[in-house]
């Protein structure tokens, strides 16, 4: 397992690729488990009021939650790509430039 991490504006925000070999989340939605590289992680934007409220760059904002949208890919390069575009297209979405998302990948521990 790979994770991809961003950060901003005081805030982070991390997903995770799993790799060839290892055994991605099964639910609604997944990818087909043929897929060698599968990349989970939240979605989500800026509304008005309700949701969640979070601190970006010392203000408070209300966001709202999609139910992740599990991609898949062919190879470890493809996935990397759209785990980075993801992360910075989600702090767009709350009105950080995503030119300033500081992108970081490592391999997670595993028990």
């Amino acid at each position: 397992m790979l994770l991809v991490r961003g950060s901003a504006a005081g805030t982070d925000l991390t997903g995770t690729i799993y790799e060839r070999g290892e055994d991605a989340p099964e639910f609604r939605g997944a990818p087909d488990e043929d897929a060698p590289y599968v990349w989970v992680c939240d979605e989500f934007y800026e509304v008005e009021s309700g949701g969640t409220v979070q601190e970006v760059d010392g203000e408070e904002i209300h966001i709202a939650f999609e139910s992740p949208m599990p991609r898949g890919f062919d190879t470890k390069d493809q996935a990397l790509t759209a785990a980075k575009e993801h992360i910075r297209t989600q702090f767009a979405r709350v009105g950080v430039d995503p030119d300033v998302v500081d992108i970081s990948v490592q391999k997670a521990e595993t028990a």
